[in-house]
C-alpha cells in the first residue's frame, strides 16, 4: 500500500510514497489543512463551510464536495471506482482524513520531543535533532491568518521552543556546555521572556568557565523581563544566581533536568542540586575512609558499574568498556572469593540473547571458569553466581557448557533458597532456551517464575526481564492481547523505576504487532522510528542489521519469495541468511543451493526461527530437494507458531506456511 504523507511544519505539502502531490488551489488545500488540525476527528461539512468562506457564497457545499472529491483523486489514485475512501473518508455529518500516526510531520515532532523528555541525554539528544529538523518554516505557514489554525499554530510553536530548551539541557548533561552557549543565544533573540532559556545560557556559561558572563547573563534576564512584562525572575533563576555567587560545586557535576518547562525544571533544578550534593559529600566521605585500591573500592566499583548499565546509552557502553579491567584487577589479588564476587555481581538482566561485545563476554566466561576451578567444592552463592554468570555471557553459542552451567546455577540457587540467586540464574536458563526452533513456551516459563518471584521480593529489573520474555512468548503464538499486557506492566514499571531501555523493546514489539495484523506500511514506519531510537542505545548485539532484517522479514510475510536484496546495507550476523537472496533474485540458482550448504550452524539465539524460514524460502525457490527435509524437521517444533516473533522484534508469518512448502 502506498504511503501518503503531509507536511505542515511550513508551507502545507503532501507527498506519496516520497513523490510531491499537486494540490491544485488554496481552497484545496484549506480542506486538507483543516483536516490535517482536526487530529483524525471528524469536521462537520457546516464547520468546513464556515471555515473557508467569510461569507459562503450558495453554492459552497457543492463546491466543498467537488474539492474533497479532487484530493481523493490525487491521494488515493488507485482507488476503484465508487470503492469507499479509505484515507479522506465520508463519515457522519463530515469528512475526516487519517493518516498514519507517523504520517503528518507535525505529529512525528510531538511524538519525538515526548519520548525524548523520557530518554537518557545522549539519546534524547539524538530524538531532538531530528525532531527540530523537520521545521520548514511557521507551522501552517501558508493558513497563518486562518482562526481555525491558530491554537494548533500556538500548541505547536511553544512545543517547539521547549525542544529546543530540551536540547540544550541535554548538551548540558553531556558535557558540552560550550555547544548550548550560541545556540541558546540565537533562542532568546527571538524569545527574550523564556526564562527557562536564561537560566540555561546562565548554567552554560558557569560549566565553561565563564562566571562573570554568566552573572550577567542573569542580570539581563532580569532587566528583559522587568522591562516587558513587569516582573521579576522566577525561583529557577534566582536559585541559580545564589549558586553561582556561591560557587556551589553541584553545579559542576552535570546533572540537568531534560524536560523544558520552566515550572518543571525549577523543582527539577532543587531536586537535582540536592542528590548532587549530596552525591559529594558521601562520595568525598568515600575517598577519606577508604585506601585507593582497597578491595571495597573494587566492589563498589562493580555496583556502579551495574547502575550504568542498567540505564542504557552512554552508562552501558562505558560499563562495557570497564567491566574486564575490573575484573582483571579482582584477579590480581589471588584471592578466587573476591573474583568470584566482582564477576557475579554484575547480575544485570539481559533480555537479547546475543552479545553486544563477543569478546568481552569470552573474556569474562575465562575469568569466571578460573574463578570455579579456584573456589571451594560446596553450594555457595559465589559458585551460583559465577555458573549464571557462564550462561549468560555464552548467549547465542553452542558450546555444551553453556547449558549446563544454566542449570547447575540453577540448581544451586533453589537448594540456596535465594530469590535473588535464582532470579540471576533463570536470566542465565533464558537465555540458553534458544537452542532449536520452538522453545518459547519454555521461555515463557521462564518469564512467568521470573514475575512472580521478583514481585513477592522486589527484584524490579527483574520482573521487569520477565514481563518481556512473556512478551515474546506471546508473540510466537500470536496472543497479543497477552503481549499489550506484558508490554504495559513492563513500561509501568519502567517509569516508575527510571529503566529506559525497557521502550527498546516495546516499541519494537508494536511494530511487530502491527506487522502481524498485516498493516505492512504501518509496522515498517514503526520499524523504523524503532530503530532510530535503539541507535545509541548500547546495544549493538541487538541493533546491528536488525532494521534490513525485519523489513525483509515483512516482504517475504506479504509472500514476495524472490525479494531483491541491497547488500550494500549493514545485515551484521544475518548477511550469510541474506546473501542468496540477491543469487536468488539473480537467477543462479545452483549459486543458491551451493550458498545453503555453506551457510554457518545458526545461532541459538531467539531469531533462529526467522532464519530457518529464510532457509526454507531459499531451499524451495532453488528447488533443493536434498536440503527440504532438514530444514523441515528443524522448523517442526516451531509449527503453529509466527516465523522469528519469539523474538518480540520481527515476523515472517505464520512458521506453517513455510513447513507446508517444504512438504510438497
Amino acid at each position: 500500500m502506498a504511503q501518503v504523507g503531509f507536511g505542515v511544519l511550513g508551507a502545507l505539502t503532501a507527498e506519496r510514497d516520497g513523490t510531491a502531490l499537486a494540490l491544485k488551489g488554496p481552497r484545496h488545500r484549506a480542506v486538507l489543512a483543516r483536516l490535517i488540525v482536526a487530529r483524525r476527528r471528524v469536521v462537520p461539512v457546516t464547520r468546513l463551510v464556515d471555515d473557508l468562506w467569510a461569507d459562503p457564497p450558495p453554492a459552497a457545499l457543492g463546491a466543498l464536495r467537488t474539492f474533497v472529491a479532487d484530493l481523493r483523486r490525487v491521494l488515493e489514485p488507485e482507488r476503484p471506482p465508487r470503492a469507499p475512501a479509505r484515507l479522506l473518508a465520508t463519515e457522519g455529518p463530515g469528512y475526516v482524513l487519517r493518516p498514519e500516526p507517523q504520517a503528518v510531520d507535525a505529529w512525528r515532532f510531538e511524538a519525538a520531543v515526548q519520548e525524548a523528555a523520557g530518554l537518557p541525554a545522549d539519546r534524547a539528544l539524538t530524538r531532538l535533532d531530528g525532531a527540530l529538523a523537520l521545521w520548514r518554516g511557521p507551522a501552517y505557514a501558508d493558513h497563518a491568518d486562518e482562526d481555525w489554525t491558530r491554537a494548533e499554530r500556538t500548541r505547536l510553536t511553544e512545543l517547539r521552543l521547549r525542544a529546543v530548551e530540551q536540547r540544550a539541557a541535554a548538551l548540558l548533561v553531556l558535557g558540552r556546555a560550550d555547544q548550548a552557549v550560541p545556540d541558546l543565544r540565537a533562542h532568546l533573540a527571538d524569545h527574550p521572556w523564556r526564562e527557562e532559556a536564561w537560566r540555561l545560557l546562565a548554567l552554560a556559561q558557569y560549566r565553561t568557565g565563564r562566571q562573570g558572563e554568566a552573572l550577567a547573563a542573569l542580570r539581563e534576564a532580569r532587566a528583559v523581563l522587568a522591562d516587558g512584562l513587569g516582573l521579576d525572575p522566577g525561583p529557577a533563576l534566582r536559585r541559580l544566581e545564589a549558586d553561582i555567587l556561591a560557587q556551589d560545586p553541584a553545579l559542576d557535576l552535570g546533572l540537568d533536568p531534560v524536560d523544558g518547562t520552566a515550572a518543571d525544571t525549577a523543582a527539577g533544578t532543587s531536586t537535582d542540586t540536592a542528590v548532587a550534593r549530596l552525591w559529594q559529600r558521601t562520595a568525598t566521605a568515600y575517598d577519606r575512609t577508604l585506601a585507593h585500591g582497597a578491595r571495597a573500592r573494587l566492589e563498589s566499583t562493580v555496583g556502579l558499574m551495574r547502575s550504568l548499565a542498567v540505564s542504557g546509552g552512554a552508562g552501558l557502553h562505558a560499563a562495557r568498556e570497564q567491566r574486564l579491567a575490573v575484573v582483571a584487577a579482582a584477579e590480581e589479588y589471588g584471592d578466587p572469593e573476591l573474583t568470584a564476587r566482582v564477576i557475579g555481581a554484575f547480575d544485570v538482566p539481559a533480555i537479547w540473547t546475543r552479545s553486544d561485545d563477543p569478546e568481552l563476554a569470552a573474556g569474562v566466561v575465562a575469568a569466571a571458569e578460573r574463578a570455579l576451578v579456584a573456589l571451594p567444592a560446596g553450594d555457595t552463592a559465589a559458585r551460583c553466581r559465577l555458573l549464571a554468570t557462564v550462561a549468560l555471557e555464552s548467549r547465542g553459542s553452542r558450546e555444551p557448557r553453556a547449558p549446563q552451567a544454566a542449570r547447575a546455577a540453577e540448581a544451586v540457587a533453589r537448594r540456596l533458597n535465594d530469590p535473588a540467586l535464582l532470579a540471576f540464574a533463570l536470566n542465565g536458563r533464558f537465555m540458553q532456551s534458544c537452542t532449536r526452533a520452538g522453545l518459547a513456551p519454555e521461555r515463557d516459563a521462564v518469564g512467568a517464575e521470573l514475575v512472580d518471584l521478583s514481585a513477592r521480593h522486589g527484584l524490579v529489573v527483574h520482573e521487569v526481564l520477565g514481563h518481556l520474555i512473556r512478551l515474546q512468548s506471546a508473540c510466537a503464538r500470536a496472543d497479543f492481547a497477552a503481549g499489550d499486557r506484558h508490554a504495559a506492566a513492563a513500561e509501568e514499571l519502567s517509569d516508575r523505576h527510571e529503566l529506559p531501555l525497557v521502550g527498546v523493546f516495546t516499541a519494537w514489539y508494536r511494530a511487530l504487532r502491527s506487522a502481524a495484523r498485516g498493516r505492512t506500511a504501518e509496522a515498517a514506519a514503526a520499524m523504523r522510528a524503532a530503530a532510530a531510537d535503539l541507535a545509541g542505545a548500547g546495544m549493538p548485539g541487538l541493533e546491528t542489521g536488525l532494521l534490513p532484517l525485519a523489513l525483509l522479514a515483512l516482504r517475504i510475510a506479504d509472500g514476495e519469495r524472490r525479494p531483491e536484496v541491497d547488500l550494500g546495507l549493514d545485515w551484521g550476523p544475518y548477511r550469510p541468511w541474506v546473501e542468496p537472496f540477491a543469487l536468488l533474485a539473480a537467477g543462479d540458482r545452483d549459486a543458491v543451493r551451493a550458498a545453503l550448504r555453506a551457510l554457518p550452524p545458526s545461532p541459538a539465539d531467539l531469531l533462529y526461527e526467522a532464519r530457518c524460514c529464510l532457509e526454507a524460502v531459499l531451499v524451495v525457490e532453488s528447488g533443493d530437494a536434498e536440503l527440504r527435509a532438514g530444514v523441515r524437521a528443524r522448523l517442526l517444533p516451531a509449527a503453529g507458531e509466527l516465523a522469528g516473533a519469539g523474538s518480540g522484534l520481527l515476523t515472517l508469518g505464520p512458521v506453517d506456511r513455510y513447513l507446508d512448502a517444504l512438504a510438497d
